[in-house]
């Protein structure tokens, strides 16, 4: 049996931040602000992981109510919600996923986030999809007021 489901995630764009995208801490003057450490891309896995197996969204399981979750390393997160899919008999074929920001690039830095996203998820780096691109200056992305990302996940069932 497969599964597949569908993750989106933005987040504004604050001085005082670090910017972290799939669990990469990017130089940047301004950060994503969020309860945790903002990280679009990987809440956006983990909405398409957390869909696919008809388990809510990021919110039911990781409340911004609750202070175990401030300032949160979402790879953390992934982690446990990598849990939830073996528990519930299912593993990750792959990942397809677009980061959507004008600035800063994310091209240097793709290849670490599909690593860490590997490592995280116990697949292959190869099974990772990322890209990038911007809106052409249009919206609250193209006039840097954020960063947003979508992922689409496969799930296999392992029983």
């Amino acid at each position: 049996m497969y599964r597949t489901g569908i993750g989106f995630d933005v987040h504004q764009l604050a001085a005082g931040r670090s910017l972290i995208i799939g669990g990469v801490d990017i130089n940047h003057p301004k950060g994503l602000l969020g309860h945790s450490d903002a990280d679009v891309l990987v809440h956006a896995v983990m909405d398409a992981i957390l869909g696919a197996l008809a388990l809510g969204d990021i919110g039911q399981h990781f409340p911004d109510t609750d202070s175990k979750y401030h300032e949160a390393y979402s790879l953390e997160l992934l982690s446990l919600v990598q849990g939830l899919a073996t528990e519930k008999g299912f593993a990750c074929v792959n990942i397809d996923s677009i980061i959507m920001a004008e600035k800063p690039k994310m091209n240097p830095h793709i290849l670490e986030m599909r690593t860490n996203l590997a490592a995280v998820l116990k697949i292959k780096t190869d099974q990772v999809s990322i890209k990038a691109t911007t809106t052409e200056r249009l919206g609250l992305i193209g006039r840097e007021e954020g960063i947003a990302a979508q992922a689409i996940v496969l799930l296999q069932s392992t029983i």
